[in-house]
């Protein structure tokens, strides 16, 4: 079955918008529009009418090229409406099989033993390790047998204020919001191997205002961080050094601002528009100021990038390194320097090859937007919470745009079923084998009642027509 997909990154210096049809879990781009950021400012909303004409014009844009009209989208959030904590919840096993509703009861158990502030929702709640009675370091305890399951999540809150004035902007725009995923996330499952995953990887997406960092260690998803500060301020950072406005900064930052500087270039002058005089006023400046002021400022993030992997406490454990990816890391000699200040492999990392790609979306200033497709046709962890409050899980099976379903059961809409309710912490599970039994037996009983009624006001019509 096919599904159209469409998924919305918002951030700091652009918004990007990508529409693709799926067919069994394989998505296919058909459409994409860009539009450049209004109303945001440091990844978080500032203006909700700027911000959602902006999201309206790179759907539109989108749609255009795509030939469809879907509404329902998958939504990119930044790191800086966040914050996160780890925590654990034990659950017991009376008949000792593990299934996705006992994973779901233990996964349940740590959000509820977790303290959220009152001003937060959640938004993922990540499982990173299990442990099946005593043995631990469990990948997926599906199908095992074990008396207690216990598991170590992260979970992932959004501000509620914030949040809201995101959904009011995307609902402004004409947008129904089908999911919300946290854009480090979504960067990490467009640019990171599955190799990278298993041997422990921090990927770094690096964008116009903000940098937001997420750790693999054995395919689960163990940290997240978030900084504010992006290419933007380098930007910032040379238009106050040269005297110049921020649009010729911007293009010599982009033409001029390598971090590899060469000697001979190095004393080389160029010729700038001066900051508030009229239009033929020009001033000289040095390549060595730019090139100053480009490094210092790339030094200072990386700086600070490298205490948060040493802040998680997982660094001994990245095996792959670190990959970067976002608009950012295009600054000549990035990946070289990062190398030397982490002290580990470093790569810079472009989206996952996808059927359809466009050559606009090949950039890493995509990545977020290319995982938000990957997102939505199934490219996640092994289990998570997401913020529809749904338990996901790798061996789903996607079907019609409907959602997601095992056995023939919904688990993406268990409003559906009356049997459950809202309330219910298991509401997204599907029914045991035994339940299914028993629900068609029942079906059984109500047919041949139905069959044996009917064949009465057969014999009754019978009778009567031969005594008239």
């Amino acid at each position: 079955m096919e599904q159209v997909i469409l998924g919305i990154d918002i951030g700091s210096t652009k918004i990007c918008a990508v529409i693709a049809n799926c067919r069994e879990g394989i998505p296919h781009i058909i459409g994409t529009g860009f539009h450049k950021s209004q109303g945001l400012k440091k990844g978080t909303i500032t203006n909700i009418e700027q911000a959602s004409r902006a999201i309206k014009e790179a759907v539109n844009d989108a749609k255009r090229v795509a030939g469809t009209t879907n509404n329902k989208a998958i939504v990119s959030i930044s790191g800086a409406y966040t914050k996160s904590t780890d925590n654990s919840g034990v659950v017991n096993i009376p008949n000792n099989e593990i299934g996705i509703k006992e994973i779901n009861r233990a996964i349940q158990t740590a959000l509820y033993n977790a303290t959220i502030p009152n001003e937060y929702e959640v938004i993922h709640i990540l499982p990173y390790n299990f442990k099946l009675d005593d043995q631990d370091f469990i990948d997926d305890p599906m199908g095992m047998t074990g008396s207690r399951l216990e598991v170590s999540v992260r979970i992932i809150t959004a501000q509620k204020s914030s949040l809201g004035n995101l959904k009011k902007a995307i609902k402004a725009a004409g947008i129904e919001i089908q999911n919300i995923v946290l854009a480090s996330y979504a960067s990490s499952i467009a640019v990171l191997s599955e190799d990278e995953k298993n041997l422990g990887v921090a990927c770094i997406d690096m964008g116009g205002s903000t940098c937001e960092m997420m750790i693999h260690v054995g395919n689960s998803l163990h940290y997240n961080d978030f900084l504010g500060v992006g290419s933007n301020h380098i930007t910032n950072d040379l238009a106050m050094a040269l005297h110049t406005p921020q649009s010729i900064a911007e293009r010599v930052k982009i033409e001029y601002g390598g971090l590899l500087r060469a000697e001979e270039e190095s004393g080389n002058l160029i010729e700038i528009p001066s900051i508030g005089g009229d239009d033929n006023s020009k001033h000289q400046v040095s390549l060595s100021t730019v090139y100053n002021v480009v490094y210092a400022r790339v030094e200072e993030t990386l700086m600070i990038l490298e205490k948060s992997l040493e802040k998680s406490n997982l660094k001994e454990q990245l095996g792959s390194g670190v990959v970067l990816t976002g608009g950012m890391v295009q600054l000549e000699g990035l990946r070289e320097l990062a190398s030397a200040l982490f002290g580990m492999p470093t790569r810079i990392a472009k989206p996952v090859e996808i059927d359809g790609l466009f050559t606009d979306l090949r950039g890493p200033e995509c990545s977020t937007a290319i995982g938000l497709i990957l997102y939505a046709s199934g490219k996640y962890t092994n289990y998570e919470i997401d913020s529809e409050k749904r338990i996901r899980y790798c061996n789903e099976k996607l079907e019609e745009g409907v959602g997601h379903f095992h056995d023939g059961i919904n688990l993406m809409n268990p409003l559906r079923d009356k049997a459950h309710t809202p309330s219910s912490p298991v509401n997204s599970i599907p029914k045991s084998a035994a339940d299914i039994k028993q629900d068609l037996s029942g079906i059984t009983e109500i047919r041949k009642i139905t069959t044996k009624n009917n064949n009465i006001f057969v014999q009754i019509w019978q009778k009567l027509t031969q005594m008239f």
